[in-house]
C-alpha cells in the first residue's frame, strides 16, 4: 500500500513531525480499503527495512487495531481474523494522540495479549515499551521479587513475541531455543538473558534492563552525518568483542544491524537480540539443532544481511562481519555504503562506497575488505577487520604498468608467439610463499625456497683472565660413559596439518626432512613468518625449523585464498608450472621493464598472466584485447615483458603476478584489459570448477610471483 509507506518514508526522512504523520496516517486509515492485515504486513515490512522509535510504531499498531476492530463490527471479511486483532500490539504512547480517546483503549478481551499496566505471572509488571527487535516486542518491566527485597534495580527487561511471528507454528520453539543460546554467551558486549516463560497465550524471555539508546536512532537522525573516528571505534570495538566471543562458541548473530545495538547511558556497547542467530559448529551432543533452524522465521533486514543470507546458505562468521562493516561505515559517515540497497542489489548494480575521509588507505582497504560480496574476499575474522581498521600504517603504493595507473603499455607483444625461448633456467625465484595444505610424510623432501635459518650459536664460555686462578679438573679413574639418548619422536603430521590450516590468507607447502620441517609460500602480514615460527615451536618432533614464506596484505587474500589449492598442487609436482622475475629477488626499480619467464606443465595448456593491483582492480597481461594468443605447447618456456611491454613507474611497493594455466581456455571470450578483481576472481572460481570437474584439478596449475618497486634515485 503506497500511500502508507510514503507516509512511513515521510516520517523517517524528517519531512514530517510525529503528529503530522499520525494525521496522514489517520487519512489514509479512513480512506483507503485495504485490509487491516495488509496494513499489519506494510507496517512490519517498513518497520524492518528501517526501526521507528517505539512508542511511534506502538500508536500505529493500535490505530491499525482500532480499523480491524471496527470493520468486523459491520461484518467486514476481516471479520474471521478478529481472534489475532490483539496479539503482539502495544498499547498507546501516552506521548502520542489518541485516534478516539472514548473508545480505542484496549478492551478486556478473553485470551488478550498484554501490555503496558498488565501483570505477567503475578510478578513482572509491564510498565513501558520500549522496542522492538528481530523476533519480539520488548518491554521495560518491574520485577515484584526485586522490589519486595529492596533490590537497587528492580528492572528487567522482557521481551515478547511480535506479530509477525505470533503465528508461526515454531515460535514458541524459536523463542526457547534463543533463551537456551543466549544464555551460554555470558559477556559484557552481550545483554544477560535470564530465563523463558509463559502467560497464557504470551511467551516471553527476561533479561537485564539496559538503560541506553540503540543505535539505530542515532543514525537516523536528521542531522547525523558521522561521528569521531576514535568514538566510532568505541562502539564498534565493542560490537567486534561480543561477535568474536559467539564466533568462537559457534554462533552467528544472523541480524546484526543498528537496533540491535544498545549503547547505554554509561557508554557500554551491548548486542541484543540472538533470535536467529544459527549454530554454525555443532557440538555433538547438541541434537537440536537438526530438529529447528531459527532462520527458518526468515527475519533479517535487508540492508544489512550478506549476500549469502539473503540467498539462503549456511551461516558463516563473515555474515556478521559484512554487517558490522556497514554499521562502521555508517558511524563514520552517516551514510550506509550501498544507499540502504541489499547486497545482492548493490552487487548487481556494481555499486562502490567512496572512501571515509577519517580512513588513510590502510584502513580503508580493511574496511572495504569487510564489505565484499563474495565470503572468500571479505575479512574472515572480527578480530583481523578490528586490526585492520586501528593498524597504524604508511600509506600503501602500488606499482603502475605503462606509465600511467594500471594502463598496459602500446607495445603489449601479440600472444605467446612473440615468446623468447630461455636458453636455462633462472635461479633467480624470490623466496616462495605458503598456505595450509595437508601434508604427508612422503611429501617432496628437497623443497625449501631459502636458505634454513642460522641456528643460535651456543654463547661461548668467558675465558678467566690470567689473575684469576683457574680450577683442574680431577680425572676420574674409571670415566662413565654419558647415556645414550632416547630418539626424537618423528614430527607429527596431524599437529602440522592443524598448525597450516589455520594460518588465514596463506597458501603453504611443508616437507619433512627427519626431524627437519622445511615450509614455504605465502601467508597474511598479520602473522607473518614470526608468527608462524611460534606457532610451529611445540610442533612435536620438530627440531630445525626452515621457512622460505612471503607476508601478503589483505589486498591480496582472495586471489590466495581462491587459487591456493591449485598453487600447492603444482608446488609439490615435479614438472611445476613457475613464473619468476629476472630481476634479482623481484626488486624493481622506476623506468625497468617487467619481464618474466615462465614455465608450463608437461601438457599442452592455455596461459594467463594477470597482474593484481592495490586498488582492487587486475590487469590481463595474457591474454588480453591487443593480445590474445596464449595457447602453449607441453613443457613450455618463454620470456615474457622482454620487449618493454610493461614499465614500473610510480607509485611504488608491493604487486602480485600470477601464472595460471589451463587444459582448455580458461573464458570463450578475451576480457577486458584491466577489471575489478573481485569481479574476475568470482568468474575464475566458477570457471576453474568446471575445468576440473572435466579435466581434473591436477591439470590446473598455479604460480605466484610478489614483486617490490622502488624509485629510480
Amino acid at each position: 500500500m503506497a500511500s502508507l509507506a510514503q507516509a512511513i518514508h515521510g516520517f523517517q526522512n524528517g519531512r514530517l513531525s510525529p503528529r503530522e504523520f499520525l494525521a496522514n496516517v489517520d487519512q489514509v486509515l479512513a480512506t483507503d480499503g485495504a485490509n487491516s492485515a495488509r496494513l499489519r504486513d506494510i507496517l512490519s515490512e517498513e518497520h524492518t527495512k528501517v526501526m521507528m522509535p517505539p512508542d511511534v510504531y506502538a500508536e500505529l499498531q493500535r490505530r491499525v487495531q482500532h480499523l480491524a476492530a471496527s470493520k468486523a463490527t459491520i461484518g467486514n471479511e476481516d471479520t474471521r481474523l478478529q481472534t489475532d486483532l490483539g496479539e503482539g500490539v502495544a498499547p498507546t504512547a501516552p506521548s502520542m494522540p489518541s485516534l478516539d480517546a472514548a473508545g480505542a483503549s484496549r478492551q478486556a478481551m478473553p485470551g488478550r495479549m498484554k501490555g503496558v499496566g498488565d501483570t505477567l505471572n503475578g510478578r513482572f509488571v509491564l510498565e513501558e515499551c520500549i522496542g522492538f527487535g528481530g523476533m519480539g516486542t520488548v518491554y521495560k518491566a518491574l520485577d515484584l521479587r526485586k522490589l519486595e527485597a529492596s533490590d537497587r534495580n528492580p528492572y528487567i527487561a522482557i521481551k515478547v513475541l511480535n506479530v509477525q511471528f505470533s503465528g508461526h507454528p515454531q515460535s514458541l520453539i524459536a523463542l526457547q531455543r534463543e533463551a537456551k543460546k543466549a544464555q551460554t554467551l555470558a559477556h559484557p558486549n552481550i545483554v544477560t538473558v535470564y530465563d523463558f516463560d509463559r502467560d497464557g497465550p504470551m511467551v516471553y524471555l527476561t533479561m537485564e534492563f539496559l538503560a541506553g539508546e540503540p543505535l539505530s536512532r542515532t543514525l537516523r537522525s536528521p542531522d547525523f552525518t558521522g561521528m569521531p573516528f576514535d568514538k566510532a571505534l568505541k562502539i564498534v570495538g565493542g560490537v567486534t568483542r561480543a561477535l568474536a566471543y559467539a564466533h568462537e562458541r559457534g554462533f552467528v548473530h544472523c541480524d546484526l544491524k543498528p537496533a540491535n545495538i544498545i549503547v547505554t547511558h554509561r557508554g557500554e556497547v551491548k548486542v541484543i537480540d540472538f533470535g536467529i542467530a544459527r549454530v554454525f559448529r555443532q557440538p555433538e551432543e547438541d541434537s537440536e539443532a537438526t530438529i529447528f533452524d531459527a532462520g527458518s522465521l526468515g527475519g533479517l533486514t535487508p540492508a544489512y544481511a550478506s549476500p549469502e543470507m539473503i540467498e539462503h546458505l549456511i551461516p558463516d562468521p563473515r555474515d556478521d562481519i559484512y554487517a558490522l562493516a556497514c554499521i562502521t561505515y555508517e558511524l563514520l559517515t552517516g551514510k550506509h555504503p550501498f544507499n540502504r540497497l541489499s547486497a545482492t542489489q548493490a552487487r548487481s548494480e556494481g555499486l562502490k562506497p567512496e572512501r571515509p575521509e577519517q580512513l588513510r588507505y590502510g584502513q580503508w582497504r580493511g574496511l572495504r575488505n569487510a564489505l565484499a560480496f563474495e565470503r572468500y574476499a571479505r575479512t574472515p575474522t572480527v578480530t583481523q577487520f578490528l586490526e585492520e581498521l586501528t593498524r597504524k600504517r604508511h600509506p600503501v603504493m602500488y606499482v603502475a604498468l605503462g606509465g600511467g595507473g594500471l594502463a598496459i603499455g602500446i607495445l603489449i607483444a601479440a600472444g605467446l608467439g612473440y615468446y623468447r625461448s630461455l636458453q636455462a633456467e633462472r635461479s633467480t625465484e624470490p623466496p616462495a610463499a605458503t598456505r595450509a595444505a595437508p601434508v604427508s610424510p612422503e611429501a617432496d623432501r628437497s623443497a625449501s625456497a631459502s636458505a634454513p635459518e642460522a641456528p643460535a650459536k651456543p654463547e661461548r664460555a668467558p675465558t678467566p683472565r690470567a689473575s684469576e686462578p683457574t680450577a683442574k679438573a680431577e680425572t676420574p679413574s674409571a670415566p662413565t660413559p654419558p647415556p645414550t639418548p632416547a630418539p626424537s619422536p618423528p614430527i607429527s603430521v596431524a599437529a602440522l596439518n592443524q598448525i597450516l590450516s589455520s594460518v588465514p590468507c596463506s597458501a603453504l607447502s611443508a616437507s619433512i626432512d627427519g626431524h627437519t620441517l622445511h615450509v614455504q609460500g605465502y601467508l597474511a602480514e598479520s602473522v607473518g613468518a614470526g608468527g608462524l615460527k611460534g606457532m610451529m615451536q611445540k610442533l612435536p618432533g620438530m627440531e630445525t625449523l626452515n621457512l622460505g614464506v612471503q607476508p601478503v596484505s589483505q589486498d591480496k587474500c582472495a586471489a590466495i585464498q581462491l587459487l591456493a589449492p591449485y598453487w600447492l598442487k603444482n608446488h609439490q609436482s615435479k614438472a611445476a608450472a613457475s613464473i619468476k622475475t629476472r630481476q634479482a629477488n623481484a626488486i624493481l626499480t622506476e623506468g625497468e621493464p617487467l619481464v618474466v619467464d615462465i614455465k608450463t606443465q608437461p601438457t599442452e595448456s592455455w596461459v594467463n598472466v594477470d597482474y593484481f593491483a592495490l586498488d582492487g582492480g587486475v590487469a590481463h597481461l595474457i591474454p588480453n584485447p591487443k593480445a590474445t594468443a596464449n595457447q602453449a605447447p607441453a613443457n613450455y618456456a618463454a620470456t615474457v615483458g622482454d620487449g618493454g611491454n610493461w614499465v614500473i613507474s610510480r607509485p611504488f611497493g608491493k604487486e602480485l603476478v600470477v601464472l595460471l594455466t589451463t587444459p582448455a581456455p580458461l573464458f570463450d571470450k578475451v576480457r577486458p584489459a584491466v577489471e575489478p578483481s573481485a569481479e574476475y576472481l568470482r568468474a575464475v572460481e566458477k570457471q576453474l570448477s568446471a575445468l576440473s570437474a572435466k579435466f581434473g584439478a591436477d591439470r590446473v596449475a598455479v604460480d605466484f610471483v610478489q614483486i617490490t618497486t622502488k624509485a629510480r634515485n
